[in-house]
């Protein structure tokens, strides 16, 4: 059989060299009809139009604004 590629002894270096941090706490996020009022709200509502640039195929690239 072949090698595998590192020993296991060195399994998991990373994760136990980097500091333990605690969690904080957050705010909940809304559920059920309040969450899709506030998806709606931000990709809708609130949302303003976009610049995007959009490559040509002759390879000219062109910004256009998009309103979603």
């Amino acid at each position: 059989m072949g090698k595998v590629h590192g020993s296991l002894a060195r399994a998991g270096k990373v994760r136990g060299q980097t500091p333990k941090v605690a969690k904080q706490d957050k705010k909940k996020k809304p559920r059920g009809r309040a969450h899709k009022r506030m998806q709606y709200n931000r990709r809708f509502v609130t949302a303003e139009s976009k610049i995007v640039a959009i490559k040509h195929y002759s390879g000219y690239w062109g910004l256009f604004d998009l309103v979603i």
